[in-house]
Protein backbone atom coordinates (compact mmCIF):
# COMPACT_ATOMS: atom_id res chain seq x y z
CA UNK A 1 0.00 0.00 0.00
CA UNK A 2 1.49 3.37 -0.98
CA UNK A 3 1.76 6.34 1.32
CA UNK A 4 -0.93 8.21 -0.63
CA UNK A 5 -3.43 5.36 -0.38
CA UNK A 6 -2.68 4.92 3.33
CA UNK A 7 -3.14 8.68 3.88
CA UNK A 8 -6.43 8.55 1.94
CA UNK A 9 -7.54 5.61 4.05
CA UNK A 10 -6.74 7.45 7.29
CA UNK A 11 -8.46 10.57 5.99
CA UNK A 12 -11.58 8.49 5.32
CA UNK A 13 -11.34 7.06 8.82
CA UNK A 14 -11.09 10.60 10.18
CA UNK A 15 -14.17 11.68 8.24
CA UNK A 16 -16.03 8.59 9.40
CA UNK A 17 -15.34 9.37 13.05
CA UNK A 18 -16.04 13.07 12.58
CA UNK A 19 -19.49 12.16 11.29
CA UNK A 20 -20.03 9.67 14.12
CA UNK A 21 -19.13 12.07 16.96
CA UNK A 22 -22.52 13.77 16.72
CA UNK A 23 -24.25 10.39 16.89
CA UNK A 24 -22.14 9.38 19.89
CA UNK A 25 -22.93 12.59 21.75
CA UNK A 26 -26.65 12.25 21.04
CA UNK A 27 -26.67 8.61 22.16
CA UNK A 28 -24.66 9.51 25.25
CA UNK A 29 -27.07 12.28 26.26
CA UNK A 30 -30.10 10.03 25.72
CA UNK A 31 -28.60 7.19 27.75
CA UNK A 32 -27.44 9.59 30.47
CA UNK A 33 -30.99 10.90 30.85
CA UNK A 34 -32.41 7.36 30.92
CA UNK A 35 -29.85 6.27 33.51
CA UNK A 36 -30.61 9.32 35.66
CA UNK A 37 -34.37 8.73 35.51
CA UNK A 38 -33.95 5.03 36.28
CA UNK A 39 -31.66 5.81 39.23
CA UNK A 40 -34.09 8.37 40.68
CA UNK A 41 -37.03 5.94 40.36
CA UNK A 42 -35.07 3.09 41.95
CA UNK A 43 -33.80 5.23 44.84
CA UNK A 44 -37.28 6.55 45.62
CA UNK A 45 -38.76 3.06 45.46
CA UNK A 46 -36.02 1.60 47.66
CA UNK A 47 -36.37 4.36 50.26
CA UNK A 48 -40.15 3.89 50.38
CA UNK A 49 -39.73 0.13 50.67
CA UNK A 50 -37.12 0.46 53.40
CA UNK A 51 -39.24 2.85 55.47
CA UNK A 52 -42.39 0.76 55.10
CA UNK A 53 -40.57 -2.47 55.89
CA UNK A 54 -38.82 -0.93 58.89
CA UNK A 55 -42.04 0.37 60.42
CA UNK A 56 -44.09 -2.75 59.75
CA UNK A 57 -41.44 -5.16 61.03
CA UNK A 58 -40.70 -2.97 64.04
CA UNK A 59 -44.35 -2.89 65.09
CA UNK A 60 -44.65 -6.62 64.45
CA UNK A 61 -41.63 -7.23 66.68
CA UNK A 62 -43.04 -5.00 69.42
CA UNK A 63 -46.36 -6.85 69.19
CA UNK A 64 -44.64 -10.24 69.54
CA UNK A 65 -42.60 -9.09 72.51
CA UNK A 66 -45.60 -7.39 74.16
CA UNK A 67 -47.65 -10.57 73.74
CA UNK A 68 -44.98 -12.52 75.60
CA UNK A 69 -44.49 -9.87 78.31
CA UNK A 70 -46.23 -11.69 81.14
CA UNK A 71 -45.05 -15.19 80.24
CA UNK A 72 -42.09 -17.16 81.56
CA UNK A 73 -40.55 -17.24 78.08
CA UNK A 74 -40.36 -13.46 77.65
CA UNK A 75 -36.55 -13.29 77.48
CA UNK A 76 -36.33 -16.15 74.98
CA UNK A 77 -38.94 -14.57 72.72
CA UNK A 78 -37.18 -11.18 72.85
CA UNK A 79 -33.90 -12.84 71.85
CA UNK A 80 -35.65 -14.85 69.14
CA UNK A 81 -37.01 -11.64 67.62
CA UNK A 82 -33.51 -10.12 67.72
CA UNK A 83 -32.02 -13.20 66.03
CA UNK A 84 -34.66 -13.10 63.31
CA UNK A 85 -33.76 -9.45 62.65
CA UNK A 86 -30.07 -10.32 62.44
CA UNK A 87 -30.79 -13.17 60.01
CA UNK A 88 -32.94 -10.86 57.91
CA UNK A 89 -30.12 -8.33 57.86
CA UNK A 90 -27.57 -10.98 56.81
CA UNK A 91 -29.88 -12.28 54.07
CA UNK A 92 -30.47 -8.75 52.76
CA UNK A 93 -26.73 -8.12 52.68
CA UNK A 94 -26.17 -11.35 50.74
CA UNK A 95 -28.84 -10.42 48.20
CA UNK A 96 -27.38 -6.93 47.69
CA UNK A 97 -23.86 -8.32 47.25
CA UNK A 98 -25.09 -10.95 44.79
CA UNK A 99 -26.77 -8.52 42.41
CA UNK A 100 -25.19 -7.74 39.07
CA UNK A 101 -24.09 -4.15 38.70
CA UNK A 102 -26.00 -1.97 36.28
CA UNK A 103 -24.46 -1.51 32.82
CA UNK A 104 -25.13 2.10 31.83
CA UNK A 105 -24.22 3.40 28.37
CA UNK A 106 -24.37 -0.07 26.84
CA UNK A 107 -25.65 1.21 23.49
CA UNK A 108 -22.88 3.82 23.21
CA UNK A 109 -20.23 1.19 23.97
CA UNK A 110 -21.68 -1.17 21.37
CA UNK A 111 -21.77 1.57 18.74
CA UNK A 112 -18.14 2.52 19.40
CA UNK A 113 -17.14 -1.15 19.35
CA UNK A 114 -18.92 -1.67 16.00
CA UNK A 115 -17.30 1.43 14.55
CA UNK A 116 -13.85 0.31 15.69
CA UNK A 117 -14.47 -3.05 14.03
CA UNK A 118 -15.50 -1.26 10.82
CA UNK A 119 -12.38 0.91 10.89
CA UNK A 120 -10.11 -2.07 11.50
CA UNK A 121 -11.65 -3.86 8.53
CA UNK A 122 -11.28 -0.74 6.37
CA UNK A 123 -7.61 -0.41 7.28
CA UNK A 124 -6.76 -3.96 6.23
Amino acid sequence: MSIQSRARCWRNVGRFYANRVAAYSELFSIELEQARMRLVREVIALVALAVAALFSLSFLSIAVIATALRTSRFVYIAWAVAVVWMLLCAASYAVVRGQRPARPFKVVREEIRNDLKTVREALR
